[in-house]
């Protein structure tokens, strides 16, 4: 676990809200819709709410809480997509930490877009979580499958090299940040969920100088951020050197693999 926890740039972070949102979108289209007809809906790790918004469009009458523990990231959130919906529901966003979040009431649906990689142990989060679900209901969740990339290695390597070891030693996890689709389907299986996991990787093509920096700069590289402060440009330009020679740029732009672990998990119904 971080030794500081990461503060977050909803500006930087959507920089690439398409690419982003894409998972999600993916997803979704695998979630089967929830049994009421003004479902109640929780998304966990929000973020600035336009991956929430999402949800609106697809269950417009749905009530929907997003639940983030970044000020900032609410800010955005409250602003750009908190209210009433057009088709009888309502978006809200609450500060809430993941790690220890415990549903406050049933629901129909629980969502996690690229959050629980930032949860240390949440596989032992997840009988509370399928134990609020209505019958029926699903636990659904993406996350970034991408730990053992360059993009990631390179930056623990850099973060454990003699320069920066005194400063960002345990500053980034890998090994325990998440599991494979057959583990994820082991444990919800053993909870009673009717499970479906899988994995896809994603060639992004990126545009711009230095895309790949741009994009971890929302994301995998906050801690360091947050950990070095005003100290940070001599390590973010060692990376940015290496993170070239890793992703070189072509004549369409940058192209850049990303594995993603998707599970959706549904509650049998009553009686079953």
């Amino acid at each position: 676990m971080p030794a500081t926890t990461p503060t977050w740039d909803p500006r930087q972070y959507l920089r690439h809200a398409g690419h982003r949102a894409r998972p999600f979108v993916d997803l979704l289209a695998h979630v089967p819709d929830p049994p009421a007809i003004h479902p109640r809906v929780a998304d966990l790790g929000c973020g600035p709410g336009n991956v929430t918004r999402l949800l609106a469009d697809r269950w417009p009458a749905a009530r929907i809480t997003g639940y983030d523990n970044s000020p900032e990231m609410l800010d955005r959130a409250h602003v750009d997509h908190e209210g009433l919906t057009p088709g009888g529901g309502r978006i809200d966003f609450t500060a809430a930490d993941v790690r220890t979040w415990a549903p406050p009431e049933p629901y129909d649906l629980i969502v996690s877009n690229a959050t629980l990689q930032w949860v240390p142990g949440h596989l032992a989060r997840f009988p509370v979580w399928v134990d609020a679900l209505v019958p029926g209901g699903t636990f659904a969740f993406q996350v970034p499958g991408n730990f053992d990339s360059p993009s990631h290695r390179l930056m623990r390597e850099l973060a454990h090299s003699a320069r920066w070891k005194d400063r960002l030693a345990g500053t980034l996890r890998h090994d325990d940040a998440v599991h494979g689709p057959a583990g994820y389907l082991a444990a919800l299986a053993d909870l009673g969920c009717e499970t479906d996991a899988w994995e896809t990787t994603y060639v992004h093509l990126l545009q711009g100088e230095d895309p790949v920096l741009d994009w971890v700069k929302g994301t995998g590289l906050r801690p360091v951020l947050t950990e070095l402060g005003p100290d940070a440009e001599p390590f973010v330009a060692e990376y940015r050197t290496a993170l070239r020679e890793a992703y070189p740029a072509t004549a369409h732009g940058t192209p850049f693999p990303f594995r993603r672990v998707f599970v959706v998990a549904r509650k049998p119904e009553a009686g079953r």
